[in-house]
């Protein structure tokens, strides 16, 4: 894609547009799916949705970085402000999805990543990246969901209390941040 289109995409999408390709019934789905998950596991799940990249980010593409590692650094940088980082067992994990770009990024706190290797991440993003090429947004985040849900289940399993209805405190938003 030439540069001026890349631009001009990134431009014009705004969180509006997320909003719009999420709609607000998928957010509550999607919002009930996070909780259902993280009832399995001591892990918490943050879902983002970004329509474009900010222009600081673009200019480091323009001046020759891969927009593949421009997205993974603005999922990084999403992931320290939204406080993914800063949950007690340090098993927070983010899932970014970026519009303009049709791209997932999974970025995983220490815990985590001590637990799931680099690999089976990008066998989880391989695996989910279709459903987003075709615009099938809620369905590739759920899938997502389901993927990082079943290595936290793996890693962090929910201890077992013997009560049911016992619940653990959310440490973050269950509902997908929209941007």
């Amino acid at each position: 894609m030439s540069a001026l289109a890349r631009l001009a995409r990134h431009l014009w999408l705004d969180a509006g547009d997320a909003r719009r390709a999420v709609g607000p019934d998928a957010l509550q789905r999607l919002e009930s799916r996070v909780r259902d998950s993280e009832r399995q596991h001591t892990g918490e799940i943050c879902l983002c949705v970004e329509a474009s990249l900010p222009l600081t980010y673009l200019w480091r593409h323009l001046k020759g970085a891969p927009i593949a590692a421009v997205v993974r650094e603005r999922a990084v940088t999403l992931f320290g402000k939204l406080r993914v980082w800063d949950t007690e067992l340090n098993n927070g994990v983010l899932i970014y999805l970026q519009l303009a770009e049709h791209r997932i990024e999974i970025v995983a706190d220490r815990a985590v990543a001590r637990t799931v290797s680099d690999a089976d991440w990008q066998r989880m993003i391989a695996d989910v990246m279709p459903e987003f090429q075709a615009g099938r947004h809620e369905e590739g985040l759920g899938r997502a969901i389901d993927a990082v849900s079943a290595a936290l289940r793996s890693g962090f399993p929910a201890p077992d209390t013997g009560d049911e209805g016992a619940a653990r405190a959310n440490q973050l938003p269950n509902r997908p941040v929209v941007r």
